[in-house]
């Protein structure tokens, strides 16, 4: 939020030519707020456009409809809706059940002007929002899936019946405009740490990327990782998945089932298609920001990194990772029951 006022917030409609290896860039829309949607100042107040940027909201998950953009963004967290070319104009706070979920950069929230007072609640680690959001596929609902767990009241995450750390999955009607009270616990993994996104297959079963938050692989891992050095990885990436999950009326406030999952770290590459990564007869994804997966046809689904510039390197040690886009065919996990 902070280093991201002079980032314009944009939306890329793009066209992959896999036998080419070239991704085109159709078109751009730029997001803005002509009506004055927002419920706090945006940093382009006084200007005739007010352009958004990454300081007024952190857009991370979209859904395409007929007459716009559904965007789900962390700082609320909020789900937003855009017009066609890009004009906000709906902002919605995000309820669960009866929970108010509010992460630190929630723009209700202030300090106290008294070290006495109490300090302002939330109940989200700052970055948990709307990493992914799904869309049914008739478009009456909409499902935000939070990246990290709510904190409950007594300071402890929220966990499944089974004791893993859960993720909200809430949904929301579309057509009536509100929260529907229903969501479902979306278990983390044992070393799962975040979601990377998060789409729909069919009215009940979902893909969802599950990762930890290391980058690099195992064979430059550092020897000590609380004294890391320029030339090895201090935490090596270790779970990158894509898991199939069903959720229905059956299992409303209960657990998502996992069905199964593919690991991005060792993707079957017998004909030697890759362009970098990997190894001999494999292509691996070693990033700490895998966030875009999504349905192609029958047996095939696209998988994207965003390379988080300039952070994230899981490639080189010695270089930012560049965005990678892959079609993975996966007729088994599509068609797993």
């Amino acid at each position: 939020k902070l280093n991201s006022s002079d980032a314009m917030l944009m939306l890329h409609h793009l066209k992959f030519d896999w036998e080419a290896d070239k991704v085109n860039a159709l078109e751009t829309v730029f997001l803005s707020d002509p009506d004055m949607k927002s419920p706090f100042p945006i940093v382009l107040e006084g200007t005739e456009k007010r352009y958004l940027t990454g300081a007024d909201f952190d857009v991370e998950s979209i859904q395409p409809v007929a007459d716009g953009f559904w965007v789900g963004e962390e700082f609320g967290p909020y789900i937003l809706k855009f017009t066609r070319d890009g004009k906000l104009t709906d902002v919605i706070s995000t309820k669960a059940g009866d929970i108010e979920v509010k992460s630190p950069d929630h723009p209700a929230l202030a300090l106290p002007g008294n070290p006495t007072q109490k300090m302002p609640a939330f109940n989200l680690k700052r970055s948990g929002g709307y990493e992914g959001m799904a869309l049914s596929k008739d478009g009456s609902k909409l499902y935000g899936l939070l990246e990290g767990p709510l904190y409950m009241a007594d300071g402890q995450v929220e966990k499944t019946e089974d004791g893993a750390t859960a993720l909200r999955i809430i949904e929301r009607d579309t057509a009536r405009k509100e929260w529907t009270g229903r969501s479902w616990l979306y278990p983390l993994a044992e070393g799962g740490e975040a979601i990377g996104d998060f789409n729909m297959l069919d009215e009940t079963t979902a893909l969802v990327i599950e990762r930890d938050n290391g980058a690099g692989t195992a064979d430059k891992a550092c020897a000590d990782p609380k004294a890391p050095t320029a030339d090895c990885f201090a935490r090596p990436a270790k779970v990158k998945r894509i898991y199939k999950i069903e959720f229905n009326d059956a299992n409303v406030g209960k657990a998502a089932r996992k069905i199964g999952y593919i690991d991005l770290m060792k993707i079957s590459d017998p004909d030697n298609k890759k362009r970098q990564g990997g190894g001999n007869g494999f292509y691996d994804m070693p990033f700490v920001t895998i966030e875009n997966v999504d349905r192609v046809d029958a047996t095939h689904i696209i998988v994207g990194n965003d390379n988080n510039l300039p952070f994230s390197a899981g490639r080189a040690l010695d270089k930012a990772d560049d965005n990678e886009f892959v079609l993975l065919e996966v007729k088994d996990l599509l068609e797993a029951k």
